[in-house]
């Protein structure tokens, strides 16, 4: 009897326990709310085929088209300059850049003039007597003879006997000896070619300047070049001479260029083509990063969207009564956000902004601020 009331008690606690768990299970149970149905807002335009420039942007640094680099010929200590001879400092045409002391080249200048005078007046007694005639045109040049002065050119005489007599004695060979040291002599001084500025300076007064040594870099500061890197597959379209709008990176400064130069040679690395546009302007420095537009050509019924609406490169979506659709498209031109792309109706129309997640067949519902064309987007 014991045993058998054990029993019915642990059936009893038994069925007890699992009828509990089935009302606390139906009474945790909760209603599943039903979704509401979100239709998305999207913006559209309205397409009207028009004809669309294409545009290459570039960029680059701006490079002194005439530069100077300063090297010395010869050797001496730097003397003086015409103004201080620092970096930043603006010289005007003419104006003496670097004088280097050559008072002992000078002298040897002067020795080698001397000894020409000397060995054309021991010819004068013998031109008196064997060739009178010539004898008065040699005799002016040695009363008009300098020694301050660059030496003059010798009298041309037409007779071969003259010539062979002054030839024999040395006196050609003399005076362009002359004139070679007058030429080196002309190096211990170097002037501005034109007007501009001195970027780089590497001496002093008072150095002692070697032969062959840097001195700084002098620049023109009226003209620059940008040299800008063109793909290829524009390359032909350039001409020279054609304008390009040029402005800085804050946008606040716009200058109009020249294309100068254009590369023969493609780069292989990069395929691309280097193009020469030369500017003028009075704030323009050397070392400016500047932005490029050029006009490379025009695509006749086309629009240009961007580039977030391009699915798979080669479709968009259109809206037909509510619902969305893809069309395959032509794509001419890829910009880095914008693209070109033709072979869309006119009147079709397009999502203006990209949607995350949008589908074919999608139901959304038109934005009523939308543009009404891409031909205005295009023309902003």
């Amino acid at each position: 009897m014991r045993k058998l009331l054990l029993f019915i008690i642990g059936a009893l606690i038994i069925v007890l326990a699992s009828v509990g768990a089935y009302f606390i299970v139906e009474s945790n149970t909760k209603v599943k709310p039903k979704v509401a149905k979100v239709v998305k807002t999207v913006f559209v335009d309205t397409v009207l085929n028009t004809t669309v420039p294409i545009t290459i942007p570039a960029n680059g640094n701006l490079v002194a088209k005439n530069r100077l680099e300063l090297y010395s010929e010869v050797q001496g200590v730097f003397e003086n300059s015409s103004q201080d001879f620092k970096a930043g400092q603006p010289y005007r045409k003419g104006q003496l850049l670097i004088k280097i002391n050559s008072s002992e080249y000078y002298a040897t200048v002067q020795s080698a003039k001397s000894d020409l005078y000397n060995l054309i007046t021991s010819l004068m007694p013998d031109l008196r007597l064997d060739y009178p005639d010539a004898f008065p045109v040699w005799n002016t040049y040695l009363k008009n003879f300098d020694m301050d002065k660059s030496v003059a050119p010798l009298p041309d005489t037409k007779d071969e006997k003259v010539n062979y007599f002054i030839t024999g004695r040395g006196v050609q060979s003399a005076y362009y000896n002359v004139k070679n040291l007058e030429q080196r002599l002309a190096k211990y001084r170097i002037y501005a070619p034109y007007n501009g500025i001195l970027t780089e300076s590497l001496v002093n007064e008072g150095t002692l300047v070697r032969s062959g040594q840097k001195l700084g870099e002098f620049i023109d500061t009226s003209v620059f070049e940008l040299e800008l890197a063109i793909s290829k597959t524009f390359s032909d379209l350039l001409q020279i001479g054609e304008k390009v709008t040029l402005n800085t990176l804050n946008k606040q400064s716009n200058y109009t260029g020249t294309v100068t130069r254009i590369n023969g040679r493609i780069d292989q690395a990069t395929q691309t083509v280097t193009v020469f546009v030369e500017v003028r302007g009075e704030d323009l420095k050397e070392g400016m990063y500047l932005e490029a537009q050029l006009d490379a050509k025009e695509i006749p019924d086309a629009i240009k969207i961007s580039r977030k609406l391009l699915v798979d490169e080669s479709e968009i979506f259109i809206l037909k009564d509510s619902i969305l659709d893809i069309i395959k498209v032509e794509p001419v031109y890829f910009s880095p956000k914008e693209v070109v792309i033709k072979g869309v109706p006119d009147q079709t129309i397009i999502l203006s902004r990209s949607i995350p997640g949008a589908y074919a067949g999608m139901l959304v519902k038109v934005n009523q601020e939308s543009n009404s064309s891409v031909a205005k987007q295009t023309a902003e």
